[in-house]
């Protein structure tokens, strides 16, 4: 079979992507100790097995919830879905295309080719695609600023398209030739952060046993992009201010800096001057990251999109498990161009790549899976400049500070300021009261589960648990 295989598993809204081994078995499930860990509480510890081929075939376990396979059968012009139950200890083939359901949980094998585009984290392709014109404004001026070394930062709600306008700088930037290096500043430790960001020296802790650069070392001569940078501890803060002041970086148990010769472009969804007014965030690193800020207005602002997204993703889903593109009715168009989309272009594309699954070769508006507002429920769309605050929803994180930079000035320099809320308890209290209550409402709709309650939000896990905590919601219990 040509190119690699993936196991794209769509769970409480969102899609997680798993590159599977070319021979061998991989057992799924809810316990940590599975090849592929799927956090639904449908999904049992040791729920399935995949034997990979070929051919392709699947073992139940012994679930609580059951595993069946759905395969596309065509027929006089027609297509139908067949359902065949997975009886626990025996082998049941399937191919790629088909769709698994683990519990509530779907699964399904696609096909990556070497030379199929890839597919960014925030579910935009490296292709991107501009309608809008603010977005068309926004991009040239991207283009502009790519030109110089400036540090720039990112603003926009969660899945909006902020790694792929970074990544746009760096093609765009004199720097196109060198590595590209993304960075989830959510995603790691404080104690792995260091070492995997500074590198460390043979003997600087247990199993050194050589040394080993750091990331920002290989990214020499390119472009370090600081996803969720908002979310980084502290003391990884103190050292990156040094890097980016110094330029340079001391190894873990280094004696002496090396120079490093990077452009940091870096990005959240949170309120940074809020942060630096609560102390999680240094004011001093702050500044070194805001050289210029560009802010990315959320999909349901730039609705003239999500149709070409749309037929996109499904073109590319569809070549994914070996289907036409399907066909989108103008009832699912309608459907789509009205939802307000909390997710952005990240949930549109889910959303998609499900329909195309689930779909028997037309996607209707029963194949997507639309939680949530419509147009109308919310503000209607505005015209959005090209940097600004970042509309507040129950659901998002704090209000972003309002910023402006003027398009006619050579030299593009950022002005900003600091709204004080200090007047607006009231608002304050109705919103966060409105936060509690959808965080407590994902949690049910999640079966407790707070990883995908915080996925369906938009929201980081890490700060979902600490809202936990601040709204006085009880941490839910996993499910045995």
């Amino acid at each position: 079979m040509k190119g690699r295989l993936e196991l794209a598993v769509f769970a409480a809204g969102g899609v997680t992507r798993h590159p599977l081994p070319a021979e061998g078995k991989v057992i799924l499930g809810r316990a940590e100790e599975s090849d592929i860990r799927i956090d639904d509480g449908s999904v049992s510890r040791r729920h399935a097995q995949i034997y990979l081929g070929p051919p392709l075939r699947i073992e139940d376990l012994g679930s609580a919830n059951g595993t069946t396979v759905r395969r596309e059968k065509g027929a006089g012009g027609t297509v139908r879905l067949l359902d065949t139950r997975v009886e626990p200890g025996k082998l049941v083939e399937f191919g790629v295309g088909d769709a698994i359901n683990l519990g509530s949980t779907i699964l399904v094998v696609r096909k990556v080719d070497d030379e199929e585009p890839e597919v960014r984290g925030d579910g935009s392709p490296s292709s991107y695609v501009i309608r809008d014109e603010a977005m068309k404004r926004l991009y040239a001026l991207a283009e502009r600023v790519a030109e110089g070394p400036i540090s720039v930062l990112l603003l926009g709600e969660t899945g909006s398209g902020k790694e792929v306008l970074a990544e746009t700088i760096h093609r765009k930037s004199p720097r196109a030739s060198g590595p590209f290096l993304r960075l989830n500043c959510a995603a790691l430790s404080e104690s792995l952060l260091e070492s995997e960001l500074f590198g460390h020296e043979k003997g600087a802790f247990t199993n050194a046993v050589r040394s080993k650069p750091g990331l920002f070392e290989t990214a020499e001569k390119g472009t370090v992009f600081l996803d969720e940078v908002g979310e980084l501890p502290l003391g990884i803060q103190v050292k990156l201010l040094r890097v980016l002041e110094d330029r340079q970086v001391m190894r873990v148990g280094g004696l002496a800096p090396r120079p490093i010769d990077v452009r940091f472009v870096s990005a959240t969804n949170r309120d940074l001057a809020s942060e630096v007014q609560k102390g999680t965030f240094r004011q001093d690193l702050y500044f070194r990251l805001n050289g210029i800020a560009l802010s990315i207005p959320p999909l349901r602002e730039r609705r003239s999109e999500i149709e070409p997204l749309a037929r996109t993703f499904a073109g590319r889903a569809a070549a994914s498990i070996g289907r036409s593109p399907p066909e989108i009715t103008r009832e699912a168009l309608a459907a789509m161009t009205s939802y307000d989309w909390p997710g952005n272009v990240r949930e549109l594309r889910n959303a998609i790549e499900r329909a195309v699954v689930l779909c028997e070769g037309v996607i209707r508006p029963e194949d997507l899976v639309l939680e949530g507002r419509v147009q109308g429920t919310a503000s209607s769309p505005r015209n959005v400049p090209l940097t600004g605050t970042v509309p507040l929803t129950p659901m998002m994180e704090p209000l972003l500070p309002s910023f402006t930079v003027a398009a006619d000035d050579a030299t593009s320099q950022l002005r900003g300021s600091v709204v004080d809320t200090s007047s607006s308890g009231s608002l304050r209290e109705e919103l966060g009261s409105l936060e509690r209550q959808r965080m407590i409402d994902a949690l049910e709709k999640c079966a407790g589960n707070q990883t995908a309650a915080a996925a369906m939000l938009g929201m980081p896990r890490r700060t979902f648990v600490s809202k936990l905590s601040a709204y006085n919601i009880p941490r839910p219990r996993k499910k045995g």
